[in-house]
């Protein structure tokens, strides 16, 4: 999905775009797990404190596996935060899963201001440079975490937000599709057809929000 390394490049290229890489992709999961972990707190949900989780060490969101996986796969990913829906209420679930993509949401914001507001950027000649590069990959990476965790599949932050919206009535029907979510993440993930869906989401969300950053 991120595609940020080719290994086709020379050794020292690719060692350069790693080092980039992963100090941006463990801060922005970080922040994207704190975040869901505090908003609980907050609302009255101990759950995440009691499994150390209102932190910003890396350590305690990092999954060895998700951290592989953004640099050999097309995803990355951490720990989910576990939570108490019971203690939450359908509200308090609702912005509690919200609130990890709303912080990528941000970052990416961030970034967009940085590459229009430090010399030489969107306006445009060709890639950023050296200076600029961290801020050009933490914008794809952010974005395409908020984008990529607000679709309604099971166990993404969206499909949270999307159970927490439905009427009573409709719940059941969709808790007996959860099972089904790894299945279809799988498949948007893997297949051309899903690969061309999430491309045109992020190319539309980036275009929407460097029209919208002064």
């Amino acid at each position: 999905m991120f595609g940020f390394l080719d290994f086709s490049d020379a050794p020292e290229t690719l060692v350069r775009k790693i080092l980039i890489l992963l100090p941006i992709f463990l801060i922005s999961i970080t922040i994207h797990e704190f975040a869901h972990a505090f908003v609980a707190r907050s609302l009255g949900d101990p759950t995440p404190e009691e499994a150390g989780r209102v932190t910003l060490n890396p350590v305690a969101h990092l999954d060895p596996l998700g951290t592989l996986m953004i640099l050999f796969g097309p995803i990355g990913w951490a720990k989910p935060v576990p939570i108490d829906p019971g203690r939450l209420g359908r509200w308090g679930t609702l912005l509690t899963a919200a609130a990890g993509p709303f912080s990528n949401l941000v970052l990416a914001i961030v970034s967009i201001a940085a590459l229009k507001h430090l010399p030489g950027i969107m306006a445009g000649t060709g890639a950023p440079g050296d200076l600029l590069l961290p801020f050009a990959v933490a914008l794809s990476l952010n974005l395409g975490l908020a984008v990529f965790n607000m679709l309604p599949i099971p166990p993404l932050d969206g499909s949270q937000i999307v159970y927490s919206l439905l009427p009573p009535r409709l719940l059941p029907a969709y808790h007996n599709l959860m099972p089904y979510g790894v299945i279809a993440l799988v498949a948007l993930v893997m297949l051309p057809v899903g690969g061309v869906f999430l491309d045109g989401i992020m190319r539309a969300a980036r275009a929407f929000l460097v029209d919208l950053v002064p």
